[in-house]
């Protein structure tokens, strides 16, 4: 045999090859096009939609649980930024200290004494637009949630549980106790 005989005979074997091959993808897409049962066709549709149902299930999900990590981030944020508030306000009511203590002694400067009057009512004029308001004590009932009791007296002037002296005042952020009301109870 020569050699164009046998490029010929592995021509002709190439051409069988793709002959046959294209058959088989033919009838592959046929089988594949129509179904082999008028009854495969329902199964099928329930199946999809069964599909269906469970990706839109899934979908719902992921959007609800989207829906609350966004509403904790945001109240995260929020007692967050009240913290820091608080934290601020408390490193600044020592100056609220020392300016009501000043106030208290009497001076005989009255230039000096208008002074601190005026500085105590800025800082209580800041304090009260960030959202700060002080604790009453004074002829209150003791309330634990927002008074710590220093001190204890028997007295039968006072009625139950009632506030006679403040040592320090409190003040409240809100809801949040930013500090708590130092005070001497009776009975």
């Amino acid at each position: 045999m020569t050699t164009s005989n046998i490029e010929n005979e592995d021509l002709n074997e190439e051409k069988l090859d793709e002959e046959t091959a294209t058959e088989e993808c033919a009838e592959a897409a046929e089988s594949a096009e129509a179904p082999a049962d008028e009854s495969d066709a329902p199964e099928a549709s329930a199946s999809l939609e069964d599909e269906l149902k469970a990706e839109k299930e899934k979908y719902l999900r992921l959007l609800a649980e989207y829906d609350n990590y966004r509403k904790r981030s945001q109240k995260e944020r929020d007692a967050m930024y009240t913290d820091i508030r608080s934290d601020t306000i408390l490193k600044i009511l020592p100056v609220y200290d020392n300016l009501a203590r000043a106030l208290k002694h009497d001076t005989e400067d009255t230039a000096f004494y208008k002074g601190v009057e005026m500085t105590m009512t800025q800082l209580l004029g800041i304090l009260e637009k960030m959202g700060i308001t002080p604790i009453p004590a004074l002829g209150e009932k003791f309330d634990p949630n927002i008074h710590n009791a220093v001190m204890h007296v028997e007295d039968e002037n006072y009625g139950e549980s009632e506030i006679i002296e403040e040592f320090e005042k409190g003040f409240i952020l809100g809801e949040k106790v930013i500090r708590y009301s130092m005070v001497k109870v009776a009975n």
